[in-house]
């Protein structure tokens, strides 16, 4: 007896079906999720993190390998592996971490889910906090604003 012909379906579909079990974070959110201990996985290849960057606070796990390292009841799993641990996944721009920690839940890991924009979108926010905290004339000068300048004699 042959296997019943599942419909075909699209990527599109199968992302929208992933999407759709995951409560996607912002990068603000993903950060705020880190500093209450979740942990962040870059899963991008050593290429595209080399030519993009890196997120210091991100354990690297290429795509190749996130459900054996995660899975607790893998030979392969890391120590922290568990089905309660709070998972942030991060691809460059959202679309592969949103299969991958879709993926997360089918093995039980319930608390898996990705970063909307990925690490593209980490980074622009990253950039707006660092030029937020930028000196300005005014802290530099321990609170008063700088002299102008003389006129050119």
């Amino acid at each position: 007896m042959s296997e019943p012909v599942r419909p075909r379906r699209t990527i599109d579909d199968v992302l929208a079906e992933a999407r759709d079990r995951l409560r996607r974070l912002t990068p603000q959110e993903a950060a705020d999720a880190h500093a209450a201990g979740a942990v962040v996985v870059d899963i991008r290849p050593a290429a595209q993190r080399a030519a993009e960057g890196e997120l210091p606070l991100a354990t690297v796990i290429e795509r190749n390998v996130l459900e054996w390292r995660l899975d607790p009841s893998s030979s392969a799993a890391l120590p922290f592996a568990s089905h309660d641990l709070e998972v942030v996944v991060l691809c460059q721009e959202g679309y592969t971490s949103s299969l991958a920690a879709a993926a997360l839940q089918e093995l039980g890991i319930h608390r898996a889910t990705d970063v909307i924009g990925g690490y593209a979108a980490w980074s622009t926010w990253q950039r707006e906090q660092d030029d937020r905290r930028a000196p300005t004339d005014r802290s530099q000068a321990g609170g008063q604003a700088s002299p102008p300048s003389p006129p050119p004699s």
